[in-house]
């Protein structure tokens, strides 16, 4: 039904109400709605934030966002977490109202006596809610200024709409009819969900090292050993019959790599105070579980493993255990808290990667064969992404036991969290049903709702939207595919509109799964513009270890794989030698992470702004957050220098189209002034980017702020 003031719209709103929108502490970002009334009268609105406990904070008056319009906006800032509610109060405005009436009628001579007293009883009714430290006497005079047939009319009018009073009134106005919208539900988190440099890293790389080799042994005949030459009679004297088989026993335990150990927990643990120094928050572990042996995977996903290939780390579970243990290659339990406990001494979280997947030896075919899909001969289903085929993986079939599902995972995730972990990167979680997620985020975070988990599907935007609103922190995004100015503009405009409200993009500029074409064909220049991108353009992103050597060879012409993928094998990477000799981007991405930390413009989303540049290989875009202004210019051509003339949208950068500000470019130091157009050229390989700090000229006579 509507109100008597009409409040249609309001916004944010995700699934009509049913889902809270989400913020994080300290979080801006604006609530809005239509508003208005019959007639010509003036209507006003405000936005009332209601606190876990349920009790209501100062309202925030809103502002027409653009004449004629109806639509109705303001700015709020929830400042704690947990489960608010924000309202929409629209009401007449009589003062408003009197006001617009008595400039047009006392100047004419109309009615004067009758406006003045008219206005002197709405100035009495509105000084009751004013209080007498806040302005009570102003509006009180203004009472008696009106009243005063002495004075001239002009000058009774003119006390009557003093900056005094308008400010008081401002404060505390004098609302009537008020109607208020439903309240929305909203659900504040803590800022990691928002902001975090991530970092993904093979605990089983870090440290891996040559195997010790043993002189060989001289050769012995073989004999034949009565066990043998029995079976071998049986085997002679056996009938020939058809029958159905049992399922075939895993395969044994490939013996360790020929020539390469695994790293451990422990070597793992001494990469750390190098990826902290690049300022990275989060630290991802891709499953750390053991890896079956059936099927098993060799390197570039050959189907002929040879004796030592580790095998997948998705391919989770053996007779060592599932997904509530550890490989016996990375150590024990005990190695984990320590690498966990390393990593916050540094200040990083660790995310541990969730695959809700088994590998045909997993405890759970035994245990629980009903969580697989049996195909008509018996066997189980395994994975297929058509063309791709994961034989050394069995999905799970959730339908003929969700709830003992449920229950499972959940305990599973909280066995985790009891070990410090705080964060999970989902695997593919739109092969699952959506209603699954709802109910397990939902028990995790109902009693720790510090949890964050990360949806890594890169699938329809119907299904990665409502994975985020049934209550995903985080989301991967289609940035890797989104290359030219055009791509990148809609794409992050889309991200930075109303699907801010509940889906919150993690822009990795890589993956062990994803090595895209831009990299491979760009080199070097390449990856310094997209960690540029991605660093600038969203709160949070993410690296997979071997960026910053710039690793892009892929496995053949047209794949996304890498050759020799770390995801089949161990991959020690030499990060001394490449820091020492140049060729590691560590220095970049450490200033990267240096200037998100120093400038809260880059470490919100919903305020970006594209400007125009008359040069398709050139973009331009802006962040604001409060006096924080950063504007970012980057060449997205890997091989060419490109230069352009980039015209700013000064209003969206606080300035009047007449401006001309300095500027500070954080990546080299160098000061500019730019002004509503100004010139770029940047060189691939010199200075793939700008990002430049905004700092207004003072006041005539003042100075600098420091």
């Amino acid at each position: 039904m509507i109100g008597r003031i009409p409040v249609l719209d309001v916004r944010p709103l995700v699934d009509c109400g049913r889902r809270p929108a989400k913020a994080v502490a300290g979080e801006t970002f604006e609530v809005s709605a239509t508003v208005f009334r019959e007639g010509h009268d003036a209507v006003a609105a405000n936005v009332v934030l209601c606190d876990p406990n349920g009790r209501p904070g100062p309202w925030t008056p809103m502002r027409e966002l653009a004449p004629g319009t109806d639509r109705w906006g303001a700015d709020v800032t929830p400042e704690s977490e947990g489960p608010w509610t924000y309202t929409v109060e629209a009401w007449s405005d009589p003062v408003t109202t009197w006001r617009a009436h008595a400039r047009i009628k006392v100047p004419a001579g109309i009615d004067t006596e009758l406006v003045f007293e008219e206005g002197a009883e709405l100035y009495a009714r509105a000084a009751e809610g004013v209080p007498k430290k806040d302005g009570r006497e102003a509006v009180l005079a203004a009472v008696d200024a009106l009243r005063d047939t002495g004075r001239p009319a002009a000058s009774r009018l003119a006390a009557a709409l003093a900056a005094e009073v308008d400010e008081a009134l401002g404060r505390h106005p004098l609302r009537e009819l008020v109607t208020a919208s439903r309240p929305l539900p909203l659900t504040v988190e803590r800022r990691r969900a928002l902001y975090g440099s991530w970092y993904e890293l093979f605990p089983r790389s870090e440290g891996a090292r040559p195997a010790p080799v043993e002189p060989p042994k001289p050769a012995r005949k073989p004999r034949a050993t009565k066990t043998a030459r029995t079976t071998a009679a049986a085997r002679k004297k056996a009938p020939s019959v058809t029958a159905e088989l049992p399922a075939p026993a895993p395969a044994p335990a490939p013996a360790p790599a020929p020539g390469m150990i695994s790293g451990t927990f422990r070597t793992a643990a001494e990469r750390l105070p190098a990826v902290a120094a690049m300022g990275f928050d989060v630290v991802y572990l891709p499953p750390i579980h053991p890896i079956g042996t059936t099927h098993r995977k060799g390197p570039n996903n050959s189907l002929s493993p040879e004796a030592g290939d580790p095998g997948v780390p998705w391919a989770i579970g053996s007779a060592e255990g599932g997904h509530d243990a550890v490989h016996p290659d990375l150590g024990t339990l005990e190695d984990f808290d320590h690498f966990v406990a390393t990593a916050r001494t540094l200040r990083m979280e660790i995310a541990l990667d969730f695959a809700l997947q088994c590998s045909p030896d997993h405890p759970w075919v035994t245990e629980h064969p009903e969580w697989f899909h049996h195909r008509p001969d018996g066997s189980i289903a395994y994975a297929e992404n058509p063309p791709k085929k994961y034989q050394d993986i069995y999905p799970i079939a959730f339908d003929s036991d969700m709830p003992g599902i449920v229950t499972e995972t959940v305990r599973i995730l909280r066995f985790w969290m009891e070990h410090g972990v705080r964060i999970f990167r989902v695997d593919n979680p739109h092969t699952k049903p959506v209603v699954f997620w709802e109910k397990v985020i939902a028990d995790i975070n109902r009693t720790d709702p510090d949890v964050i988990f990360l949806a890594e599907a890169f699938t329809r935007p119907a299904m990665m939207r409502t994975l985020a609103s049934v209550g995903f922190q985080q989301s991967y995004t289609y940035f890797t595919w989104r290359n030219t100015k055009q791509e990148l503009t809609e794409y992050v405009t889309e991200l930075s509109g109303e699907s801010s409200s509940y889906m919150r993009p993690n822009f990795f500029v890589n993956t062990p799964d994803i090595l895209p074409g831009y990299l491979q064909e760009g080199g070097r220049p390449a990856f310094e513009a997209r960690a540029v991108l991605a660093a600038t353009l969203s709160p949070s992103w993410g690296v997979y270890a071997g960026f910053e050597l710039c690793e892009n060879t892929p496995v053949r012409p047209g794949s996304e794989e890498y050759q020799d993928s770390e995801k089949y094998q161990l991959r020690p990477r030499d990060w001394e030698s490449a820091e020492r000799e140049g060729r590691s981007l560590a220095p970049l991405i450490t200033s990267l992470n240096r200037i998100r930390r120093r400038h809260p413009a880059l470490q919100q989303l919903r305020d970006v702004h594209f400007h125009p540049v008359d040069n398709e290989a050139l973009i331009a875009y802006s962040k604001r957050s409060g006096p924080d202004t950063v504007l970012v210019v980057v060449n997205l051509d890997p091989h060419h220098t490109q230069e352009a003339t980039v015209s700013l949208d000064m209003p969206r950068l606080g300035l009047d189209w007449h401006e001309s500000v300095p500027v500070r470019d954080e990546l080299t130091g160098d000061t500019y002034h730019w002004g509503r157009t100004f010139y770029v050229r940047l060189e691939p390989g010199t200075a793939p980017a700008h990002i430049a700090v905004l700092r207004p000229s003072p006041p005539t006579g003042g100075s600098p702020t420091p």
